[in-house]
């Protein structure tokens, strides 16, 4: 066998006790030290992940209250931001009609100027 081959097995061979061990795998793995180093690789981080089952980390106290108070920072910028670009459009939307309304007035008044005709001064 092939080492790339084996590489996909060794895995099973750590993990899976249910498994019937297979000969060509175990003899490939005696005979090479490549295969070998990654077996224990593989032995060792089952080690490790088994270890940190048992394991509690005891947070610190306040942690809580500071992640608490870290959210709530955050959700009061985010916002105040909405409510500042909802300002913002608003002023832009008002400022904008009362263009439209001065544009719109302006053409009025000279229409009517235009259809009234020149006005003729008396001389007293």
């Amino acid at each position: 066998m092939r080492c790339d081959e084996v590489a996909a097995m060794l895995p099973m061979l750590v993990d899976d006790a249910s498994t019937p061990p297979n000969l060509a795998v175990e003899h490939h793995v005696e005979s090479c030290l490549r295969c070998q180093a990654e077996l224990a690789r593989y032995r060792r981080l089952l080690r490790t992940l088994h270890q940190l089952r048992t394991r509690f980390i005891e947070p610190t106290p306040g942690l809580l209250g500071e992640t608490l108070a870290a959210i709530e920072e955050a959700a009061e910028r985010r916002a105040v931001r909405s409510i500042l670009s909802g300002r913002r459009l608003a002023y832009a939307g008002a400022i904008g009609g009362t263009a439209v309304a001065t544009a719109a007035t302006a053409l009025l008044i000279a229409r009517s100027r235009r259809r009234s005709g020149p006005t003729l001064k008396l001389a007293s």
